[in-house]
C-alpha cells in the first residue's frame, strides 16, 4: 500500500499533463511496475476489463505538430490566411453510410473530436460509403486495438485503417495555435483579453508589439461579436483613471454597451474606466444593502455600485471627478430609470466627503431612533489612492456620537504588494484614520491584479472617536 501511494504521488507530480490530456494506460502500468516491483492483481483485472485500450506506442509516436499551421507562417506580421493551409494524413475507417452512427457510438473514444473538423466525410469513389475520421493521437500506428477490432467485426466492418488526406485551413486553427505558430519560438503568446461589449481589450508585452495588428485580427476572427480590438499603450496613471489605447483591428468605435448583473450600461471605453472583472465584487457589496439604506459612492465611475443600489430602493449619492464618467453616470441612471433616486456629483473625492456626505450625515444621524434599521455605507473604489482619503473622516462631524449601530460602514479598496496584504492595507488605513482597527474591520481579497499584487476591500465602521469632534463644554 505504501508503494502504491508513492507511485500515485509520483504519477500525479511528474505525469499530470500527459495523463490529463492524453491518458496512456500502458505508460501508467510501466511506471507502477518500475517503482513497485510488480503490478498488483487488482490493477491487472481493471486493465483487462477496460473497454478502450490505447496502443503502447501512443506517447512515443504521437506527432505534436500534426495540428499546427504551416511552419512558413513563423514571423508573419501581416495576416495572410491562405498561408495557413496544410494537408495532414490521418487514420480513417471506410464504412457503409447506414451504419455510420453505430460506428461513431462504438468508437467514440477513437473518433476525431476536434471542433470545426468533420468526423464523417464522403467517399469520392463510392457514394454508398463514408469515411469515419479517427483521432491520429489515439491511432498513431494506423491500426486499431483488439477491443476496437472486435466491436467493428460485430458491426460487419473491416477493421482496416486507411490513410486520409485531411486539409486544414486558417478556420480550423484556434487563436492560440495561430499565434504560437507566428510568434518567435519560446516567446509568450497572448490569446486572453477583456471583453467590453464589442471591444476586445489586450495588454500586449513589448516583444508582441511587432505582431500587434495580426494578433488583433486573429482575436477578432476567432471571437464572434468582437468588432474592435484595442491595446493599452500606458498604465492608468491619469487623474481620471483612463488610459490611451491603440486600435489594432476592426472599426474605430469605442462607444459600447455592456450588461452586468442584469443591468445595462453604456460608455466610451476610451474616456472612462470599466473593468469587467469586478462584476462579482459589485454584486457582493450591493447584496449588503437593504431598501431604505443610504449609499455614498465616492468614486462612482459610470455607476456599477450606484445604479444597482438605487434599484434596491436605496438612497444614493454618487460622485466622480472625471467629467466624462459623470456624464455617462447621468446617462446610465436615465437608461435604467433610477435618475430620480441618484444624486450625482462631479467633485474631488475629498470635497465630496467634506461637502454632501458631511451634510447628509449631519442631518440624518441625529434623527436615528433606537432600533432604527437604516444603514449608511460609503464605497471608495479607487484602489491606487482611496486609503489616502480616509483622513477626511477625522472629525467630519461635530456633536455627540450617534448610537454605534448608526455609524457609517466604509468599504475601501486598495492594492498591496506586501507578503501579508490584509495586514498591510489595515495598517495603512489605521495610519490615515489615526486609530486602531484591530477587531473592528474585515478584509476581502477581490482579485489578483498582477504577480505579487492583490486588490483588497477593507470594510469597517468608522469609530465614533474618529468621526465626531465633540464641542467644548
Amino acid at each position: 500500500l505504501w508503494r502504491l501511494g508513492y507511485c500515485a504521488r509520483l504519477l500525479k507530480t511528474n505525469h499530470f499533463r500527459t495523463a490529463a490530456s492524453n491518458t496512456s494506460f500502458p505508460a501508467i502500468w510501466m511506471l507502477l511496475a518500475q517503482h513497485s516491483g510488480r503490478i498488483p492483481a487488482l490493477f491487472v483485472v481493471v486493465k483487462k476489463n477496460t473497454f478502450f485500450t490505447v496502443p503502447k506506442t501512443m506517447e512515443d509516436k504521437t506527432n505534436p505538430e500534426l495540428y499546427l499551421p504551416h511552419p512558413e507562417v513563423r514571423g508573419m506580421t501581416l495576416l495572410n490566411r491562405e498561408a495557413f493551409k496544410r494537408t495532414v494524413v490521418v487514420p480513417a475507417l471506410k464504412v457503409k453510410k447506414e451504419i455510420v452512427n453505430s460506428v461513431l457510438k462504438s468508437l467514440k473514444q477513437s473518433v476525431l473530436q476536434r471542433p470545426g473538423l468533420k468526423r464523417v466525410v464522403e467517399d469520392p469513389e463510392d457514394e454508398d460509403s463514408r469515411f469515419v475520421i479517427l483521432d491520429p493521437h489515439k491511432i498513431p500506428e494506423f491500426s486499431l486495438g483488439e477491443s476496437e477490432q472486435q466491436v467493428l467485426r460485430q458491426l460487419n466492418v473491416q477493421p482496416e485503417v486507411s490513410k486520409y488526406n485531411l486539409e486544414l485551413t486558417y478556420e480550423n486553427f484556434k487563436s492560440e495555435e495561430i499565434l504560437r505558430a507566428v510568434l518567435p519560438q519560446g516567446q509568450e503568446v497572448t490569446s486572453g483579453f477583456s471583453r467590453v461589449g464589442h471591444i476586445a481589450h489586450l495588454n500586449l508585452r513589448d516583444h508582441q508589439l511587432p505582431y500587434r495588428h495580426l494578433i488583433g485580427q486573429v482575436i477578432m476572427d476567432k471571437n464572434p461579436g468582437i468588432t474592435c480590438v484595442v491595446n493599452k499603450t500606458n498604465i492608468i496613471d491619469s487623474t481620471y483613471r483612463n488610459f490611451e489605447m491603440e486600435v489594432l483591428a476592426g472599426e474605430n468605435n469605442l462607444v459600447t454597451k455592456v450588461k452586468e448583473n442584469n443591468i445595462t450600461y453604456e460608455l466610451d471605453f476610451s474616456k472612462v474606466y470599466w473593468n469587467p472583472r469586478l462584476s462579482t465584487e459589485h454584486s457582493r457589496i450591493v447584496e449588503l444593502l437593504k431598501a431604505g439604506d443610504v449609499l455614498f459612492d465616492v468614486f462612482a465611475g459610470i455607476g456599477p455600485f450606484a445604479i444597482p443600489a438605487a434599484r434596491r430602493k436605496c438612497r444614493v449619492f454618487a460622485n466622480d471627478l472625471n467629467p466624462e464618467s459623470y456624464t455617462w453616470l447621468l446617462h446610465n441612471c436615465k437608461l435604467n430609470k433610477v435618475d430620480t433616486k441618484v444624486k450625482a456629483f462631479n467633485m474631488d473625492g475629498r470635497d465630496f466627503l467634506r461637502g454632501p456626505v458631511r451634510e447628509e450625515l449631519s442631518k440624518e444621524l441625529p434623527l436615528l431612533k433606537e432600533g432604527q434599521k437604516t444603514a449608511f455605507h460609503i464605497v471608495m473604489n479607487l484602489p491606487a489612492l482611496a486609503v489616502e482619503f480616509l483622513d477626511a473622516f477625522r472629525h467630519l462631524l461635530v456633536g455627540e456620537p450617534c448610537s454605534p449601530a448608526g455609524l457609517p460602514t466604509v468599504h475601501c479598496y486598495g492594492f498591496s504588494k506586501h507578503s501579508n496584504p490584509a495586514r498591510d492595507i489595515q495598517e495603512r488605513a489605521e495610519a490615515s484614520l489615526g486609530t486602531s482597527l484591530a477587531g473592528r474591520c474585515s478584509t476581502f481579497l477581490v482579485r489578483n491584479v498582477a504577480p505579487n499584487k492583490e486588490m483588497l476591500c477593507l470594510s469597517f465602521q468608522i469609530p465614533a472617536d474618529v468621526l465626531y469632534k465633540r464641542p467644548c463644554p
